[in-house]
């Protein structure tokens, strides 16, 4: 909920809550050099919700459903104003995540990368980039002249060559490939609890997901603390809701589902399933890259609250985003959460009224009600008080298997001093 100003130097929005002015700042220059300008931010959006720019994962017109009706003016080189056409509070959550580019460069995108950041990119070939400092930047200095990543399947291999100084910073380490950094002189490791919520998505359209006390029983009857330490090592935090600690609005007074097999039969039999009950699972083989392993034990979990699963997994992940998207997902289905908006998970997963591309069924009309109120509240504290109400709601409705937000790693050299990742998981490379 906290934004600083960067090429938006300033923001106002007007009483009705639908226009809003933007004064961009002066001086910058894209890589190309051309200059930076409120020509350049109009076209940029425009082109974002464009219907017809595709999409990764099925991520294909999101934005476009946010704003694509919104009207995006060049008042002058140095404003721009938006009109949307209802109030949006957490219309920043949206701008915040969009790119750039130079209104004459819009033809190059997405192959040509052309911003306004501290580095260019310099070549690109198959499995590697190099960023080459861009000295004519107007902000944050950047930490080096010249960045390469290398793309290394494997996370052994990946903290190795950081342990034998091959490369400086290694992503995405798995837990016990960290051990080799533990007593060394030469490298370091980093964390950070993120901000991505491994769920299970239940399908409340049709079948008996549709019941809340079923949804409620899944989620009384898997150990998640035992799936953390056996999946993940350890290495994950419970999640309390549909939301981290990293999200606005996330209530830490809300307390997670505890493991109590026995309120699960009851609920079980209270909706009718008392003699039992048969579900189909379905699992990525990755994004989350556990999700087989989460499936096995959630087969054995609820194979003992007389629940019978049926596994089904996807070698295909863009094409499993599009089922998931089309809603023919069978009664639950692995998904990882990743947008740090809670206004976006909200309209995206949750609203009944918008069904958006995520939302598999789940319909509260209290919650849609408090969702559209909080849109139309722009002070930020009343409106945190507006999720925190949704939050407590979600978590007893139980539309999701709510399980952990995992836990990330990054080995790196102690040339670096302490060299840390952005709060968001972002490999930081300027001051």
């Amino acid at each position: 909920g906290v934004f600083y100003p960067a090429l938006a130097r300033s923001w106002s929005v007007q009483p009705d809550g639908l226009t809003w002015h933007f004064r961009v700042r002066e001086g910058v220059r894209f890589h190309n050099s051309d200059e930076f300008s409120a020509k350049d931010v109009v076209a940029s959006l425009k082109r974002i919700v464009d219907p017809t720019l595709g999409g990764a994962y099925g991520t294909q017109g999101v934005y476009a459903s946010y704003i694509g009706k919104a009207g995006f003016e060049a008042t002058r080189d140095d404003t721009v104003k938006i009109t949307t056409t209802e109030p949006m509070a957490d219309l920043l959550d949206l701008l915040s995540e969009m790119p750039i580019a130079p209104v004459d460069e819009m033809g190059r995108l997405p192959k040509e990368y052309i911003g306004t950041g501290p580095y260019n990119v310099g070549s690109k070939s198959r499995g590697e980039m190099v960023l080459e400092r861009n000295r004519a930047h107007w902000g944050k200095k950047a930490y080096a002249d010249e960045v390469t990543f290398i793309e290394v399947p494997g996370s052994k291999v990946r903290s190795e060559m950081v342990f034998d100084r091959e490369v400086n910073i290694g992503a995405l380490i798995e837990y016990p490939d960290t051990r080799i950094h533990q007593k060394s002189e030469q490298t370091s490791i980093t964390s950070l609890k993120s901000s991505l919520c491994i769920i299970f998505m239940m399908n409340a359209q049709y079948g008996p997901c549709r019941d809340k006390r079923v949804r409620q029983a899944l989620n009384y009857g898997l150990n998640t603390d035992e799936v953390i330490k056996q999946v993940k090592k350890g290495q994950a935090t419970r999640l309390n809701g549909y939301l981290t600690p990293h999200h606005f609005g996330t209530d830490p007074k809300t307390d997670p589902y505890p493991y109590d097999p026995e309120r699960a039969k009851a609920l079980l039999s209270e909706s009718g399933y008392g003699d039992g009950l048969n579900l189909v699972i379905d699992l990525p083989t990755e994004m989350p890259d556990e999700a087989l392993k989460l499936g096995e034990m959630m087969k054995d979990h609820y194979g003992k609250i007389g629940i019978d699963v049926e596994l089904v997994s996807y070698r295909n992940r863009p094409a499993y985003a599009e089922m998931v998207r089309d809603k023919r997902i069978h009664d639950l289905c692995c998904f990882d959460s990743s947008p740090l908006s809670t206004f976006r998970v909200l309209r995206e997963k949750i609203h009944s009224m918008h069904k958006g591309p995520w939302w598999e069924g789940y319909s509260n009309p209290e919650v849609d009600r408090m969702i559209d109120q909080a849109q139309r509240v722009f002070d930020d504290k009343k409106r945190e008080e507006i999720y925190r109400k949704i939050f407590q709601t979600i978590r007893d409705d139980a539309p999701w298997v709510f399980l952990y937000r995992p836990t990330y790693f990054w080995a790196y050299s102690k040339k670096l001093e302490n060299w840390k990742p952005t709060s968001t998981g972002l490999i930081q490379l300027a001051e």
